[in-house]
């Protein structure tokens, strides 16, 4: 294909992706399936590659994350981000409203908007293309997360409609509850501690390293205000509908209020409905509509006196500590979780709630059978968040964590710094084995999908498997007519599960072609310790076999990007217990792939060289200037740190990363002097 053809099918895709981006995620109103988006999204990303120089800087490939960062840059706000005063009775809200009509007249209007619970951010733009991305930090200065931002597909990377040459909005950006709850119950299912809310998820995420990892996440903003004042608004509410034109998601649950009665029906219909939403509020914000108004009212040193916040009380609801049970989880982390007499909370009906671990037990001063307040937010399952120590039995025994394992009686650990206790068995202790097999066959490990569905419990319990290598030794004879009674709970009946032939073909099917994945799959599929699916490509990258990985040292392993004395010290620790070295041994026997194809070396010309490629070049493309940084014996590092050597820039390097070169004083190299250092 020619270079004019190229860009022609570059620029229609990137319109089309950019208009179904905006039907669904701002609109809601999809126009074409996700099927066929990601064809369309694949075509792109594939000649994008083909012609580096056309890719435009509102590319929609941008939304699947660019390259990792260790640092954030810090950045000064243009206007001051402040907080608002909160208020929490219907007295201080009747008071507000007094202050205001005193400083600026009787003729006021206000807006009235839901107040998010996330993570406020500021978003720049210039010549209508999305520059900069600042959280609030402090209110005067924030961490620059652009490239974090690029991939939430409700903010526009390129605005629509007449827009000045630079632009800033301000608003919030979430975790929908929906799929907040589904990845808490991954992490559940893979024995990880849950997310204790969608705002500190969102928190989070939004300070990943890795671009990329974000993507995964489906975060979500809704704009709210515009900091600068533009003329042709006379009105808060008129800004809001214009930054609607230019592509911004902006809440439809906004009402424009005359009088402080109108306000109070607001709040009083959003304290009801809010659990009808499919993200967090904690509350109703209440601003001046006029924004001559506002300017003439001003700010305090730390608010502006315009607006307020009117808080929500949180969802409560008092029931009886009926007994606490200690749950082990993957990896072997021991989870409490309270059991309740039955109490309606929010709509549902709460017989469990979290409490999370050692520290919050001793904190709340907990007895069996104590009377306790249980709220309910975002989480999977309520928390327990004070006790009615008013009706506390006399005689009730204190609620003591664990000492030991309540699956294997194996003692419990506490590792420096952790909040969590762990069972130290992580060989022996029936749910850790259920769980590392489960993790071992899920879909981002070996994906061995005809082995879900309770399989693994199954083939556990008739001591068909043991470790996660006794799944290649299985046969025909051992799985056929294997049998299995499911127990009814409330809502299913009694279950007969069997393995039947064309079941017990699927799971040797299965078990085969998960031989074909690559080491960084394998070793993610081990489930090591903080060994998670990134960290096991970088890993698999840097040391090209499990022998490598096997031998090196704690300085060796945190040379690697990213890596610290937490995932290096979890790495020896695992491959200094002779069982693990056994089941690897086993793995490799059974035809597992534990080394990635080494590049042929050319030369040593960039021997213990490392290099950051950015940009775009004039005779190679990025993959190709890396294969040749490790053909002549450098190595290839994702982002800029004082171990950096030298940065291969070409067009459109990124102003951040020079910035940084320039302040650790690594040489900036150009394409042709990088062709002279290997010899041209």
């Amino acid at each position: 294909m020619d270079i004019k053809k190229a860009k022609e099918i570059i620029n229609r895709l990137s319109k089309e992706l950019q208009e179904h981006n905006y039907n669904y995620y701002v609109l809601s109103m999809p126009t074409i399936s996700d099927f066929d988006f990601d064809q369309k999204l694949k075509e792109l990303e594939k000649l994008e590659l083909e012609f580096p120089e056309l890719k435009l800087p509102d590319s929609p490939t941008l939304r699947v994350g660019g390259e990792p960062t260790k640092d954030f840059k810090t950045v000064s706000h243009k206007y001051p981000m402040l907080s608002l005063s909160n208020s929490y009775s219907e007295q201080e809200i009747r008071d507000f409203d007094k202050r205001v009509r005193k400083l600026a007249g009787d003729e006021i209007e206000y807006v009235c908007e839901l107040k998010y619970d996330g993570v406020a951010i500021g978003l720049t733009y210039e010549n209508g293309f999305l520059t900069q991305a600042v959280t609030r930090g402090d209110g005067v200065q924030g961490d620059d997360v652009t490239n974090n931002v690029k991939t939430i597909r409700s903010i526009p990377l390129k605005l629509k409609g007449n827009h000045p040459d630079i632009f800033e909005i301000r608003g919030e950006i979430y975790f929908p509850i929906k799929e907040f709850n589904d990845l808490n119950l991954k992490r559940i299912e893979d024995g990880e501690q849950p997310f204790a809310n969608p705002r500190n998820s969102a928190s989070g995420t939004l300070k990943m390293q890795d671009p990329k990892e974000v993507a995964k996440r489906p975060l979500d903003c809704f704009l709210y205000f515009i900091p600068s004042q533009h003329s042709e608004f006379s009105t808060h509410y008129e800004s809001l509908k214009h930054a609607e034109t230019l592509g911004f998601k902006i809440s439809k649950n906004i009402a424009l209020c005359k009088n402080i009665d109108e306000i109070l029906e607001f709040i009083d219909d959003w304290d009801k409905g809010r659990s009808q939403l499919d993200y967090e509020i904690d509350g109703i914000v209440i601003k001046v509509n006029n924004l001559k108004k506002q300017r003439d009212l001003g700010f305090t040193a730390k608010s502006p006196r315009w607006a307020i916040a009117y808080k929500f009380k949180a969802e409560r609801a008092e029931t009886k500590l009926l007994s606490v049970d200690f749950q082990v989880g993957r990896t072997g982390a021991i989870t409490p979780v309270a059991n309740l007499n039955p109490v309606q909370l929010a709509g549902t009906t709460v017989k469990r709630a979290s409490l999370h671990n050692a520290d919050i037990i001793e904190k709340l001063n907990l007895h069996y059978h104590d009377f306790v307040f249980v709220e309910k937010g975002g989480e999977i399952i309520p928390k327990i968040v004070g006790v009615n120590t008013k009706l506390r039995e006399s005689n009730s025994d204190k609620v003591s964590f664990t000492k030991i394992c309540p699956e294997c009686g194996s003692s419990l650990v506490r590792n420096e710094g952790e909040s969590a206790h762990y069972c130290p068995n992580e060989d022996k202790c029936p749910p850790q084995i259920k769980g590392k097999l489960e993790h071992f066959i899920s879909r981002k490990a070996m994906n061995i999908d005809s082995l879900g569905e309770g399989k693994i419990e199954m083939l556990f319990d008739h001591g068909l498997v043991k470790d996660v290598s006794d799944l290649y030794k299985l046969e025909y004879e051992q799985l056929i007519g294997l049998e299995k009674i499911i127990p009814a709970t409330e809502s299913k009946k009694e279950k007969k599960l069997s393995f039947k032939e064309k079941t017990v073909y699927n799971i040797l099917k299965g078990v085969e072609e998960s031989k074909s994945h690559g080491f960084e799959k394998v070793l993610f599929a081990l489930g090591i310790r903080h060994i998670g699916e990134t960290v096991a490509k970088k890993l698999s990258a840097h040391f090209k076999n499990i022998e490598a990985l096997e031998n090196a040292s704690l300085d060796e392993l945190t040379e690697v990007d990213e890596i610290g004395d937490k995932i290096a010290e979890s790495l020896i620790g695992w491959f200094s217990k002779p069982e693990h070295k056994k089941i690897v041994n086993s793995l490799m026997d059974s035809g597992l792939n534990f080394a990635i194809a080494e590049i042929e070396t050319i030369s040593k010309l960039l021997d213990a060289k490392s290099f950051v490629v950015s940009g775009v070049f004039e005779n190679h493309s990025r993959e190709e200037l890396k294969k040749l940084i490790e053909q002549n014996g450098g190595k290839n590092i994702g982002s800029i740190s004082s171990k950096t050597n030298f940065i291969l820039a070409g067009e459109n390097m990124g102003p951040s990363k020079k910035q940084k070169a320039e302040k650790l004083g690594i040489p900036i190299i150009s394409e042709s002097e990088f062709e002279e250092m290997i010899g041209g």
